[in-house]
């Protein structure tokens, strides 16, 4: 496959069983074959869209010492402000060139993961910073859910399958600057070539050439998303639990051309992890005697561990 597929969520949603059958089967067959789908019809309305930018750069506009009173020892990065060069893609030395926030879930009804899941951070310098962040986060999760609901019947399972794994998950909305390129870097990219850890991730910002993709024959395509579409991609996770038949493409943020190296780029992924319970052990019904058991059993909590350790956010 040499392009990201596009898909309508509305198709999903709709009462038109072959409407809705027609979703599943696409958005399957992208996710066997290249991992990306780019998706229409999601629930973040133009304004929101708008709001969130606008509060995103007010933050990175801040002066460097302000924006380092949020950044968190101790949690290894997974809310407030990650600044730049900090992380790092799995087996790099060099730090991606970037900074970025964290938003992550607002618990209900369960003072167990309330306990687990640290504190969002509240910018006091920006009044609308964190009521914008929640409600982006809040329809970005539910788009989530139907992906996965799709993809669910897609693998065979009941619908709602991943519904109680990922209520109240721990899931990350990562507004991201990536500052301009003051000198000719000397290895670091804007994000290195990696795979991402959880389930699926969506991502807001691909609209301009940057984000590039790897397809099997490790030609790296160009993944730009129209105005209204968000980037959809498996995780680890997710390729995990279905014994890669779902497949986490690696992907990369290319630096721009030296004409525009004055400029910043934004972009906003929401990564979907489900509570760190989930056991991703290889799904049965993805098992035969041609794609023999891949992985060994493990959570995603123990996962989600490893991998922030390999990417230099967490300490052993």
């Amino acid at each position: 496959m040499n392009t990201i597929p596009s898909v309508n969520l509305k198709d999903f949603l709709s009462n038109d069983s072959v409407r809705k059958q027609n979703f599943v089967e696409a958005i399957g067959r992208a996710y066997e074959d290249i991992g990306f789908v780019a998706l229409k019809g999601h629930f973040l309305d133009d304004a929101l869209v708008d709001n969130l930018y606008e509060e995103v750069k007010n933050f990175f506009s801040l002066p460097t010492e302000t924006k380092q009173k949020y950044e968190i020892p101790g949690i290894g990065g997974q809310r407030g402000y990650v600044s730049f060069g900090k992380e790092s893609a799995k087996g790099k030395k060099e730090g991606d060139l970037k900074e970025f926030w964290h938003f992550g879930q607002y618990v209900e009804n369960n003072d167990k993961l309330k306990a687990e899941y640290p504190d969002n951070v509240v910018v006091n310098e920006l009044a609308e910073f964190n009521r914008i962040g929640k409600e982006a986060y809040r329809m970005l999760e539910k788009t989530a859910k139907h992906v996965l609901r799709a993809l669910a019947l897609h693998l065979g399972l009941e619908e709602t399958y991943f519904d109680n794994y990922i209520h109240n998950g721990n899931s990350i909305l990562r507004p991201i600057h990536y500052p301009p390129i003051a000198q000719e870097p000397d290895e670091a990219v804007r994000a290195a070539a990696h795979g991402d850890i959880n389930l699926i991730t969506l991502l807001m910002g691909a609209q301009g050439r940057g984000l590039q993709v790897q397809n099997h024959k490790g030609e790296w395509l160009d993944a730009i998303a129209e105005a209204d579409e968000l980037m959809i991609n498996v995780g680890d996770m997710l390729s995990r639990h279905t014994n890669n038949k779902l497949k986490s493409t690696i992907h990369r943020v290319i630096n721009p051309p030296k004409e525009l190296w004055g400029t910043s780029r934004y972009s906003i992924p929401f990564f979907m992890h489900p509570i760190s319970e989930m056991k991703l052990d290889v799904l049965e019904g993805c098992i035969d005697e041609n794609n023999p058991k891949q992985f060994e059993d493990i959570t995603a909590g123990q996962f989600l561990e490893e991998r922030l350790i390999e990417l230099g956010l967490k300490k052993k």
